[in-house]
């Protein structure tokens, strides 16, 4: 019980240190910072409105200046890579090419048929074998079941045995495929 009443004459002490001027000023900030919140309550939602709106559309046009110049970076790459796309291919052709012309030369020189022959085959095997290791391959249509995917029919025959009608009986031009896209399609005969 005494520490209550030795508690009740501190406050009262402390209440009567404390100057009334003191009191009222503290109660007057008090109420000035609450005038003051309201005021900025009721100029807050349009401020931040603004400033959000600011926000977006700052964002908005980095974003857009960001997309275009990954769209410009996009297309100057695919121009760069046609361009150059076909660099290993022609590399890859010039030793074929340098063949054809070393051909031309002894064609020119010598008269020996059947070694300028076996030297022309010789140039295409090499010019097979090198784009076969591009990835273009060579289709063996004849025989196969007619395929518009693959085969262009230029024309069409009466064939005598059920088995062939429908198939291909001859190739009048070589198709070719890269990878699995066809590059040139057969041109073929096919058996009716």
């Amino acid at each position: 019980m005494t520490e209550d009443k030795n508690k009740e004459q501190e406050l009262k002490e402390n209440v009567q240190d404390t100057p009334e001027t003191e009191i009222e000023n503290a109660q007057a900030e008090g109420e000035t910072a609450e005038t003051a919140e309201a005021e900025t309550e009721e100029k807050d939602p349009l401020a931040e409105a603004q400033e959000q709106v600011a926000a977006l559309n700052d964002k908005y046009l980095r974003l857009a200046a960001e997309f275009d110049n990954f769209r410009k970076r996009t297309i100057k790459e695919k121009a760069d890579l046609i361009l150059t796309g076909g660099e290993k291919v022609l590399s890859a052709l010039l030793p074929v090419l340098d063949d054809l012309e070393r051909a031309r030369d002894n064609m020119q020189k010598s008269t020996d048929v059947e070694s300028l022959r076996e030297g022309v085959e010789m140039i295409i095997g090499k010019l097979d074998k090198t784009l076969a290791a591009q990835g273009l391959k060579r289709m063996e249509p004849i025989g196969t079941l007619f395929d518009t995917d693959f085969h262009e029919a230029i024309a069409m025959v009466p064939v005598p045995e059920d088995e062939q009608k429908g198939h291909v009986i001859d190739c009048v031009q070589t198709g070719y495929l890269l990878g699995e896209k066809v590059v040139r399609h057969a041109k073929v005969v096919v058996g009716q």
